[in-house]
């Protein structure tokens, strides 16, 4: 089977010298030609990351073959990731990051398909169905509310699982299930504020600036490998309430940056960090 359109290639392995002139090597007997590449070397962890644009016609298959025989023994390769990915959204009764994100499922500029929205409220029910979006109410008051949510998530099968303002603490095990793929929008400029009501926190601390952190969901709170963030200025005129109403904004735009450059293959995770080509 032969690739015509213009392909991803990723990378991530341990670092040594000549593999980007290897890479680039191997994609030329490929008769492939490179439009974009990007690559970093964490040197303190001695580890490679690269990204690759190539346009022509080769074998997917062939290509990685060739490139397993000279990368890194354990080599992680991606050829043609999917470009369409599906996604499941979780809520509870905010509506802003889900209004922002079903807007662009809509027009299809999102990058994937929204499967469905899971809500521990009904508040959202509707909005959803006026965009067609299917929506699952199950109360964090029934018992086995987390197996019920992971039930519905198993039988989807959704790349990523998307937490649009879902107040609720996920378990290890809950997470464990889906390593790098659950996203959360945090409303504050993390490691600061971490946990609940990080406004009220910045407000007592007197801050100048707040901000919002999305992250790739861990074990511990609020601490996960970082894919993108903002902040905006304010000052002893805010209230609490008035950092809430302008953090609003930055969280939209936070959580629909790091959708992006996560559907569109540009972020690694290594460990407890990321490596974003932007």
């Amino acid at each position: 089977m032969y690739f015509h359109a213009a392909m991803i290639i990723l990378i991530q392995s341990k670092d040594q010298i000549g593999l980007v002139a290897v890479i680039s090597g191997i994609l030329a007997k490929a008769g492939l030609n490179i439009v974009s590449l990007r690559e970093h070397v964490d040197k303190v962890e001695n580890r490679f990351f690269m990204r690759i644009e190539a346009e022509n016609e080769t074998d997917p298959v062939l290509l990685e073959t060739s490139m397993r025989q000279v990368l890194p023994e354990k080599a992680l390769i991606t050829i043609n990731p999917k470009q369409q990915k599906k996604i499941v959204l979780l809520v509870t009764k905010e509506y802003h990051c889900l209004g922002d994100i079903l807007i662009r499922n809509y027009f299809s500029t999102l990058g994937a398909e929204v499967q469905t929205v899971i809500g521990n409220h009904t508040t959202l029910e509707d909005v959803c169905k006026r965009f067609g979006v299917p929506f699952v109410y199950i109360s964090h008051e029934e018992e086995q509310f987390e197996a019920k949510i992971m039930e519905q998530i198993v039988a989807l099968d959704p790349d990523y699982i998307v937490l649009a303002k879902f107040m609720r603490i996920l378990s290890p095990a809950f997470v464990a299930k889906f390593p790098a793929r659950i996203i959360n929008i945090h409303h504050s400029f993390l490691p600061a504020f971490a946990g609940a009501q990080p406004y009220k926190q910045a407000f007592e601390r007197g801050v100048k600036l707040i901000g919002a952190t999305s992250h790739f969901v861990t074990d511990q709170l609020d601490e996960g490998p970082i894919i993108a963030q903002q902040v905006i200025p304010v000052n002893h005129s805010f209230t609490a309430a008035d950092m809430v109403k302008a953090g609003k904004d930055i969280e939209v735009s936070v959580l629909a940056k790091a959708l992006r450059l996560v559907l569109n293959d540009r972020v690694f995770v290594y460990r407890n960090k990321t490596v974003v080509f932007e």
